[in-house]
């Protein structure tokens, strides 16, 4: 019997956390941040569980979402080992290291904010973690091969499998029993990726799962086709241009960013656009791309075959790589029209946002956003056709054209969501949506019950099921 306890991402899209314990052997899917804004205050609450009595984490990929509070949950008394991909655990301390500083940047000018106001806020003056947590989260980091079986006890055992969300990312398998007959298999699909598309490989399939969780960000909607991508960029990049603004891109430093600077690479090679100022403006990103080089197996054949033949899909003329805050700072005081990508892609928190106070006023300007923005975020605000924003304090305008690649996206829409249901050849015991926004969820599971009639469930925060 395994025991589920849902911690995050279950009616909502962030805070990815599963906790799973049989026969006295505790272990979490994740321990991803919460992101939307409706929920931030779980970041700071104590782990639902005793950390100390945690055996085991198995992290699917680097995204915050899914990694974010590990620091924390080490803070608090974790000690147990992580399982992770080889590229994961290359990510992993870019990530971490970064928000770290985040925090305490953060924390700092909240309190300098709150000092000079003479109130305090809703969250603690302190960082949520600091660098030393992100240094003793590391250590308990073991990476591990796709395909490696991993026995957990003499009862379970875990194989990682290729998610194509973003390099690194996995599906987790768990092999429950066996001993007296075949083991229950549960398959945690983690963040699904597209199929096709540039840089990272297509996911896998499976032929047989019992119990399936399953992420639903966009179960009740189809993407644009990806083919239709390079055209609908150079349209959004020469519009600009010819307005001569500036196209500012919120941008998420893994793999967003990569396949940005691919398809820029590729329209500039082909003057489907004119070599203009481009600034990746995040050192983060930056450190991410050195990370696709070390790791060309995980990436697709076309990806491989460029890097073979010399050809770097992330070098081409008007590139700039932006490390240095001062440097960044330089930006706003360019003259000629640019093309600006930094983090974080959904807008709540990095450089993105000076940049989008140097911009979003600005007619001339265009904000494109080209990934999921989780609901009352900064991004989500825009995307959603505020008038007014509020940024470091301030309210602003939003007067620049705002546009939508949704093509970009690195999860599988509701198409390929089905495609992959479709490769089990017998219905699972149970199919749990999760990592999806509630109504968007229900949508999805009024759809599939009609169709398939499976068994399906929608879980909640802090819900529980058991299975076997």
């Amino acid at each position: 019997m395994i025991k589920v306890k849902f911690l995050g991402a279950a009616s909502q899209v962030t805070g990815s956390c599963y906790h799973l314990s049989s026969n006295g052997l505790n272990f979490l899917v994740d321990c991803g941040l919460y992101q939307e804004r409706e929920f931030l205050g779980r970041n700071w609450q104590p782990f639902p569980l005793p950390p100390d009595k945690i055996d085991y984490l198995l992290l699917t990929h680097a995204h915050l979402d899914h990694s974010g509070l590990i620091p924390k949950l080490v803070k608090e008394g974790f000690r147990g080992k992580i399982f992770c991909t080889r590229p994961t655990a290359e990510l992993l301390p870019i990530v971490l290291y970064d928000t770290a500083k985040l925090q305490e940047e953060d924390a700092e000018i909240k309190r300098k904010r709150h000092q000079r106001e003479g109130r305090t806020g809703p969250h603690p003056e302190v960082p949520l973690y600091t660098s030393l947590e992100v240094d003793r989260a590391l250590s308990l980091v073991e990476a591990i091969d796709y395909h490696q079986e991993i026995a957990l006890n003499s009862d379970l055992k875990v194989i990682f499998h290729e998610a194509g969300h973003i390099i690194g990312s996995s599906m987790v398998e768990i092999l429950a029993g066996g001993n007296n007959g075949d083991p229950h298999r549960l398959v945690y699909s983690g963040d699904l990726g597209q199929w096709k598309k540039p840089l990272v490989r297509d996911p896998e399939t499976f032929q047989e799962a019992d119990y399936v969780f399953l992420e639903s960000t966009y179960g009740d909607r189809d993407h644009e086709e990806a083919s239709e991508i390079p055209e609908r960029l150079a349209q959004i990049i020469n519009q600009t241009l010819s307005r001569k603004g500036n196209l500012v891109i919120p941008t998420f430093a893994i793999e967003r960013a990569q396949e940005l600077m691919y398809h820029l690479n590729n329209l500039v090679r082909k003057r489907k656009i004119p070599a203009i100022p481009v600034f990746l403006d995040s050192p983060m990103a930056v450190n991410v791309t050195d990370v696709f080089k070390h790791h060309l197996d995980c990436l697709d054949a076309d990806a491989r075959h460029l890097f073979a033949s010399g050809q770097n899909p992330f070098e081409f003329p008007g590139l700039k790589l932006v490390r240095d805050f001062r440097d960044s700072q330089a930006i706003a005081k360019m003259k000629a029209p640019s093309i600006i990508m930094a983090g974080s892609g959904m807008c709540t928190g990095g450089r993105i946002k000076q940049h989008l106070v140097n911009n979003i006023s600005r007619r001339e300007s265009t904000i494109l956003f080209v990934g999921y923005q989780a609901e009352g975020t900064l991004g989500r605000q825009i995307l959603n056709g505020q008038s007014s924003v509020r940024i470091y304090g301030q309210n602003y305008q939003v007067k620049a054209l705002i546009e939508q690649i949704q093509g970009f996206s690195a999860h599988a829409d509701h198409k390929q969501l089905n495609k992959w249901l479709s490769y089990l050849n017998q219905p699972p015991d149970r199919l749990f949506l999760v990592h999806g926004e509630k109504e968007v969820i229900e949508n999805f599971s009024r759809e599939l019950r009609e169709k398939t009639g499976w068994v399906i469930e929608t879980p909640v925060y802090l819900g529980e099921a058991s299975l076997g």
